[in-house]
């Protein structure tokens, strides 16, 4: 009988933004225009690094592979976000839900260490910069970016995998998405287990990026001080400044939301904190690497000048 009430469970229901009430219409305005923007943003940037052969670059490359990928990241979980707003209780299968979590594993892994090849481009670029064409050369730029993809892959395979097994007994997950948490809380036995290997590699995934890239940045800041010249100094540690403004908040966002201890969780800032890492971090990143970057903002007139003339 026990086992018959686990198979019966077909689909979830998402509470969402629920308790908002009447401001519902107004997160929905809210997201979708920031939404918007984010494919605009990083259309933009792709195209512009497509179109511009100074842009031809490893790290533009790389660049191009981050927009593309916050692009997708963003289709799996918005739209059905901003639809829970207007019609409240939509349900989601349970494959809909494993489909969801699945990419969304995959792309947010993705984006870790596609941003710890970018640092590693900047270390070869500034501390190796006679041996740069050859040591970044387009087989390992793109080895650094199937590598990237690979271990995304194997991360989703084995969450939804272990996810997926569980019986199930509830159906209102607590989130506006198919995140790990929120939907292993539904479970009819204890997770404790599932937890701790969800925290390790949690843990793997945030920490070995953060540590990589640590390493990249203390090396490139012992080369920055050894230039002589303020300008020069200046323009090279313009160079890193965007990609560790995304650094900082991409990661630290995940490590808050990934490896914070249960008893500080709550449905409100887990809401903020996802609503960060989703929505806002992928409008982040366009808007960072073209606002602080004179090699695209130059790119980008080049393209609009051309068009006009």
């Amino acid at each position: 009988m026990q086992g018959k009430n686990f198979t019966e469970l077909t689909e979830f229901i998402f509470l969402g933004f629920s308790s908002f009430g009447k401001h519902q219409i107004t997160l929905f305005v809210v997201f979708l225009t920031v939404y918007i923007l984010t494919l605009v943003a990083n259309i933009i940037i792709v195209t512009i690094i497509c179109i511009d052969h100074h842009l031809h670059t490893p790290m533009y490359f790389f660049l191009s592979m981050l927009a593309s990928s916050e692009m997708v990241y963003t289709l799996v979980i918005v739209p059905r976000m901003l639809l829970s707003l207007i019609f409240h209780n939509q349900p989601i299968s349970l494959a809909g839900c494993a489909t969801q979590m699945f990419f969304f594993v995959i792309l947010a892994t993705n984006n870790c260490f596609l941003l710890t090849a970018m640092g590693y481009d900047r270390y070869v670029a500034i501390c190796r910069p006679l041996r740069y064409t050859v040591i970044m050369s387009n087989g390992l730029c793109a080895q650094l970016v199937c590598g990237s993809f690979g271990i995304g892959l194997t991360k989703a395979v084995f969450h939804v995998t272990a996810m997926f097994n569980l019986p199930f007994c509830g159906t209102v997950v607590e989130h506006f998405f198919c995140d790990i948490y929120p939907v292993m809380k539904l479970s009819c036995i204890d997770t404790t287990i599932n937890e701790i290997i969800n925290y390790g590699v949690s843990s793997f995934v945030i920490f070995v990026p953060i540590g990589l890239i640590f390493i990249s940045y203390v090396l490139v800041i012992s080369s920055i001080l050894q230039i002589a010249s303020a300008e020069g100094w200046k323009k090279t540690f313009a160079t890193c400044a965007s990609h560790l403004t995304v650094v900082i908040v991409h990661c630290g966002c995940a490590s808050i939301a990934y490896l914070k201890p249960k008893s500080e969780s709550s449905k409100e800032k887990d809401l903020v904190l996802s609503v960060t890492y989703t929505i806002i971090t992928p409008l982040l990143n366009p808007v960072v690497y073209s606002l602080r970057n004179k090699e695209v903002k130059d790119a980008l007139c080049r393209v609009v000048g051309r068009n006009i003339s």
